[in-house]
């Protein structure tokens, strides 16, 4: 499997499981049309269809691409961490029963794990 070169910030988050300060990422406030992909693996991960704004600052989905995220219990017992199920990367967090969107699910998801491919180019 082909890895792309991380730079520190994104070795951070992806690699040991950080996260990004809220209203700090880039695909926070953005809803182009097209997917969005691992940045470490370039796996197809979410659709922008699926994507909306939970207000939380972080980017936001109520869907993944299906078999393209793993589910871990987090170390903290009271979360649920999301992976690339590609690579394993980490991508952040998923929660139930906030009510937000109809699917009842929020896929909180680090900027710098994604990657934007727009609707009319393929990657």
């Amino acid at each position: 499997m082909k890895l792309n070169t991380l730079t520190l910030e994104e070795k951070d988050i992806i690699e040991n499981k950080g996260t990004e300060p809220a209203h700090s990422g880039k695909y926070d406030n953005f809803f182009e049309e097209g997917a969005y992909i691992c940045k470490r693996c370039e796996a197809k991960l979410y659709n922008s269809k699926d994507k909306f704004d939970a207000e939380c600052g972080w980017p936001s989905f109520d869907d993944e691409i299906p078999g393209s995220i793993k589910r871990s219990p987090d170390p903290d017992g009271k979360r649920t961490e999301i992976s690339c199920n590609n690579c394993g990367g980490h991508l952040g967090h998923i929660f139930e029963g906030e009510h937000l969107t109809g699917k009842n699910i929020r896929h909180c998801v680090n900027s710098l794990s994604l990657e934007f491919i727009p609707e009319n180019k393929d990657k």
